[in-house]
């Protein structure tokens, strides 16, 4: 029987180059950046889970479950923690700023997950050589991301050599599609200018296959 997985939203970071508006609710091709995620993680687990700490985040997704942060102030690698220490069950999270992630690659990520505690996506447009905010985590990385923390190493990857470590080969990535573009961040109005540009020639439900 295969181990239930939980799909988390990652809804980080104060969107101050939105002038303070949360960047997730952006619109690219006429629908939010986090509905576009949620759909994804649909598809490719068996429920949803919000991690924000947003006080309005619980109108965002109606019918999904929203957490805030167990270690605040940490970044990213709280929301990891978050959403591992609330679902309870092994997670594939994407940040909610990634409008293009495929549901395919999602999979794959948690079938690759059930030999690891980590399953990551390489790609070349990362400074850490992999995509952490694109990833598969399981229960047996609660533990070294909380020693990380409290030795104040707030790096997402800081943990990973304390875990097993299972990476999607860069090649088994380009299958679908440009990294630059799977794995892009909607963080400002240009980058959402050119996530527009990247949605109207491509395929409508390119990111969904």
């Amino acid at each position: 029987m295969t181990t239930p997985c939980t799909g988390v939203i990652l809804a980080g970071g104060q969107a101050s180059r939105y002038g303070g508006r949360p960047k997730g609710l952006e619109r690219v091709h006429g629908e939010r950046v986090i509905d576009r995620v949620a759909h994804v993680l649909r598809e490719a687990t068996d429920s949803l889970l919000l991690i924000a700490n947003d006080p309005g985040a619980s109108d965002w997704l109606p019918g999904v479950r929203v957490a805030a942060d167990v270690r605040p102030g940490v970044g990213s690698l709280g929301g990891i923690h978050a959403a591992l220490v609330h679902a309870k069950t092994p997670v594939i999270v994407v940040a909610w700023d990634m409008p293009f992630v495929p549901a395919a690659l999602l999979s794959e990520l948690r079938a690759l997950g059930g030999d690891a505690d980590v399953a990551a996506p390489e790609s070349g447009s990362s400074r850490r050589g992999l995509e952490p905010l694109c990833a598969y985590y399981s229960q047996a990385c609660v533990a070294p991301i909380e020693r990380s923390i409290d030795a104040d190493d707030r790096r997402v990857i800081g943990f990973f050599d304390q875990v097993r470590v299972a990476r999607l080969a860069a090649d088994d990535v380009r299958r679908y599609g440009d990294p630059e573009r799977l794995f892009m961040n909607v963080n400002s109005p240009d980058e959402l200018a050119l996530a527009e540009q990247y949605a109207s020639t491509a395929d409508r439900h390119d990111h969904r296959n």
